[in-house]
């Protein structure tokens, strides 16, 4: 009677072409029973038999994984579809453009199974140089531009398009498609804090006199001595101003999100109650006040947003218009 191989089980011979074959047995088709074999193949029988080696091995360890012809593009695709779902909406657009226009044009062509850290270190050094060009036709609609790709990039963005390929991975590696992540022989960049400018006296009284006068000045006044962040201030709404305590809710922010503004918990997701300087809920109460004039010459054109800086109709501010704003003062 015949004995079968076993799994891991490998034989070699060579090919009519001269090359060398390796054949090993990495299971059985639970259907019908029949062995499923793979080969490996080399110029040398030493190269064969070294590959062979160390399939077979993998396959008595119980760590094979089937060789994946997906791309890393195609898998990048997958993961921000399907596991990028808890993901806030704005960072997920930035993931997609980070994906899309640096990431896969660069290393989208090669195969999941293939990639090494050599690749992803490069990519990352690249980007830092200046040296980062994407490949035509790796995404579609993707138009290659040197004058934009060849611009050397920040340490933080640079970090963040590492923590998008780290995390793509290392999910590769739970569902299995991947035995580990490249990502850990790659020394990426600190990312680093950026250092905070806060005006000094004369500053403040310069931006002071410079604001006075202007459509926003109660904004840029209320915003200089809070120090909220721009979409927080553009979001606040006047339910969270409490006039009786002299306390100011923080628990959104105004974000554009595409083509559209919407509202989104603040940075990091935390919430916080502030306690302004009286004159500045002095200004909060100014600000009402000019706010219910505008809205009786609106009359039936008021649009009730319920925030405490609109326009004169009661749509909430653009953050380009008030910045635009800000820097002609």
């Amino acid at each position: 009677m015949p004995t079968r191989n076993a799994a891991g089980a490998g034989s070699i011979r060579q090919r009519k072409d001269g090359t060398w074959e390796g054949r090993y047995t990495v299971g059985r088709d639970p259907g019908d029973g029949h062995q499923i074999q793979k080969s490996v193949y080399g110029k040398t029988q030493q190269e064969v038999r070294r590959k062979l080696s160390k399939a077979t091995a993998s396959i008595d360890a119980g760590t094979y994984m089937e060789p994946s012809k997906m791309t890393f593009g195609q898998w990048l695709d997958v993961w921000l579809k399907e596991y990028c779902i808890a993901v806030k909406p704005r960072t997920l657009i930035s993931y997609e453009s980070a994906v899309n226009y640096r990431i896969k044009p660069a290393l989208g062509h090669v195969r999941l199974c293939k990639l090494r850290p050599p690749m992803i270190q490069k990519f990352i050094n690249d980007a830092l140089r200046g040296t980062l060009k994407g490949r035509k036709g790796a995404v579609k609609n993707f138009k290659h531009d040197d004058s934009r790709a060849l611009v050397p990039l920040s340490k933080k963005t640079v970090f963040g398009f590492y923590g998008i390929i780290h995390e793509a991975l290392q999910q590769a590696v739970k569902v299995g498609y991947i035995p580990m992540n490249p990502c850990s022989g790659c020394t990426p960049p600190k990312k680093g804090k950026p250092e905070i400018h806060p005006f000094d006296e004369q500053q403040t009284r310069d931006f002071l006199q410079a604001v006075k006068g202007d459509d926003y000045e109660i904004l840029f006044k209320v915003d200089l001595f809070t120090g909220l962040r721009a979409g927080e201030i553009l979001g606040l709404p006047w339910a969270s101003v409490d006039f009786e305590s002299g306390t100011v809710r923080i628990y959104r922010q105004l974000q554009r999100q595409g083509k559209v503004f919407r509202f989104a918990p603040p940075k990091n997701g935390k919430e916080r109650t502030i306690v302004p300087a009286p004159f500045v809920m002095d200004l909060l109460r100014q600000q009402r006040i000019l706010q219910n004039k505008w809205k009786l010459i609106a009359g039936p054109a008021w649009e009730e947003t319920g925030l405490v800086f609109t326009n004169q109709l009661g749509g909430h501010l653009k953050p380009q218009t008030v910045y635009l704003h800000f820097k002609a003062a």
